[in-house]
């Protein structure tokens, strides 16, 4: 029986701001404000810590107003978190938006204003530059795949190929870059891999895998990773849900749509790149899949430009 439009809504996924959860936020940031005021990392912890630099000069209290200036075009991604940081520093320092996460960006333009002491601002502001110009560069890099596969049906997504710990921060970064969520961990969907059929052997061990999975957990997609054409009647009659073609060439490709035939969606991952992206856009796949959004992504250039 071929996919619903109902099946297809519970594999499209783009985490919103809202999705994530203040707790986690905070905590990294509190990681992030340690290793630079405290050592957190070091066996061996300073004897003395904070911002010794700023400390140094002896600032007087006073008003301090900055800009964070993209240097180059960009899409933004990261600015709510900047009062979260600036509260990990103190109270004494506020933030106002200029943009909002998802848009473009030129040269030259500002993101946000920040306002208040200036020892928190000079303190926080190696730690919002490392959030906002990781962040940034994942939408980035995410949007300009996007561009290269072009419009159409076929969506990209992510992988779980992300920065330990950061994943939910980089798949929001994805999101708004464009491009769709995979699954968030092993948890939201059961997915079959070529590790998984090397302990199961036989194709008609892979059928029977699927059918297992698909009555212990109902609630849950069922992907089956393949790389070979002959692996594909097993797992078509077993009824998987999502059909991932692992290392396909095009002209492959479109072999096995033809085997498919609408019974299953469609994935296409591996060794995909941004400059191979549009050989996978007329093909007729639901997906194609690609950890570069991620770990090939280069931080974008943002600035702190002191005003006052």
């Amino acid at each position: 029986m071929p996919p619903a439009a109902a099946d297809l809504d519970r594999l499209l996924l783009r985490l919103t701001w809202a999705d994530l959860d203040p707790a986690y936020l905070r905590r990294l940031i509190e990681f992030a404000r340690d290793e630079d005021l405290a050592g957190l990392g070091l066996r061996q912890k300073p004897s003395r810590t904070g911002d010794r630099s700023t400390a140094a000069l002896a600032t007087p209290p006073r008003l301090g107003r900055a800009h964070l200036v993209a240097r180059t075009a960009l899409v933004v991604c990261g600015l709510p978190l900047l009062p979260l940081i600036l509260a990990a520093y103190g109270a004494r320092a506020s933030v106002q938006p200029l943009t909002r996460d998802g848009h473009a960006a030129a040269a030259g333009d500002v993101l946000a204003t920040l306002e208040g002491d200036p020892r928190i601002l000079l303190a926080a502001e190696r730690v919002a530059l490392n959030f906002l110009q990781r962040l940034s560069g994942v939408a980035t890099t995410t949007a300009a795949h996007v561009a290269a596969l072009g419009p159409g049906r076929t969506r990209l997504l992510d992988t779980r190929k992300t920065t330990p710990g950061y994943r939910m921060l980089e798949k929001y970064a994805v999101a708004c870059g464009g491009a769709w969520n995979h699954r968030l961990g092993l948890f939201d969907r059961v997915m079959l891999k070529d590790n998984h059929l090397a302990l199961l052997g036989s194709p008609d061990d892979l059928a029977a895998a699927v059918t297992r999975a698909k009555k212990a957990a109902p609630d849950l997609a069922v992907e089956v990773e393949i790389d070979r054409l002959d692996q594909l009647p097993a797992v078509l009659a077993a009824g998987a849900d999502v059909v991932l073609l692992d290392n396909f060439p095009p002209a492959q490709i479109k072999k096995a749509l033809a085997l498919i035939a609408g019974r299953a969606f469609t994935e296409a991952s591996g060794g995909i790149t941004l400059k191979t992206l549009p050989r996978y856009a007329g093909l007729g796949l639901d997906f194609v899949s690609t950890g570069a959004l991620v770990h090939k992504s280069a931080w974008a250039d943002i600035a702190l430009d002191w005003q006052s």
